[in-house]
């Protein structure tokens, strides 16, 4: 079948809003491709609606109208909606740099995930999980479920978490990748999760497994992962970063620094001797 996300920039751009990558053109890729897998797909009735009132609303709420008018649009039960969304992606990406802007076309899908993946109302009685977990894990191949991924963590952590661990050793990086992404404290633009600002140990595990990673687009989370931590848990930080430090190699030693870069801003004495020491 002939899937297709529209074309967008290689970086965001002054003056240029974010939100235009989902514009028309998405609009008519994504009524395109689920149409292919699902016949009785109202193209022309999604486009109408999705169109209606658009410049003025922002990529993350045009994302979460898109997901609306797929639900609408898409057959019932959930499970159903989910494997036409599945059969309408294209090829997973082949790198973790210079993708381009152009993956936010994926934002409508994994919002489908996280507003009905866990709503009773949508799912027949079934329990969803497994089938979201499907679904995240072939979306963050295309995009990134970290979104997606955290009113699981919220609702049921412990069930979550043990999914993330069996994903620690895929194969693919992205993969790898949402294990730390998507268990950050403070991710931006995503809803945070208040458990692991209060206590973000159940997370550590990932980062420990995932600290020497082959891929620096895993370690670099990570870091930034850390860096969230030390927001609210700083000695507990250093903590880890210190024992980190034994017998590292250069790319720990970044992943050290990088995750401190923010607290020797405030001239915290322990951040800069850490730093120091991961030269």
């Amino acid at each position: 079948m002939n899937f297709r996300i529209p074309k967008a920039s290689d970086r965001i751009e002054k003056g240029v809003p974010l939100k235009n990558i989902l514009g028309p053109e998405a609009i008519e890729c994504l009524a395109h491709n689920l149409s292919q897998v699902y016949a009785d797909f109202d193209s022309h009735g999604f486009t109408e609606q999705a169109l209606q009132d658009l410049e003025p609303i922002g990529i993350m709420d045009r994302g979460k109208r898109f997901a609306e008018l797929m639900h609408r649009h898409l057959p019932k039960p959930y499970e159903a909606a989910i494997e036409c969304i599945l059969g309408s992606l294209t090829p997973p990406l082949e790198d973790t740099k210079d993708n381009g802007l152009e993956v936010f076309f994926y934002l409508p899908h994994i919002t489908f995930i996280a507003e009905y993946g866990l709503n009773p109302e949508w799912i027949a009685g079934i329990d969803p999980f497994d089938i979201s977990m499907k679904a995240q894990y072939e979306l963050t191949k295309r995009f990134t479920a970290e979104f997606s991924i955290r009113p699981f963590l919220i609702e049921q952590q412990d069930r979550t978490l043990q999914q993330l661990t069996q994903w620690l050793d895929d194969p693919d990086p992205h993969v790898r990748r949402l294990c730390s992404e998507g268990t950050r404290p403070r991710l931006p633009w995503a809803k945070r999760i208040p458990a692991f600002i209060k206590d973000p140990t159940p997370a550590l595990p990932i980062l420990e497994a995932l600290k020497d990673d082959t891929s620096l687009y895993v370690r670099r989370s990570v870091a930034n992962h850390l860096g969230d931590i030390a927001k609210d848990h700083p000695d507990l930080v250093f903590q880890i970063c210190e024992n980190w430090l034994e017998d590292a190699s250069k790319e720990r030693k970044w992943l050290i620094r990088h995750a401190l870069r923010h607290p020797p801003k405030k001239e915290h004495p322990q951040a800069l001797e850490l730093r120091k020491l991961a030269k």
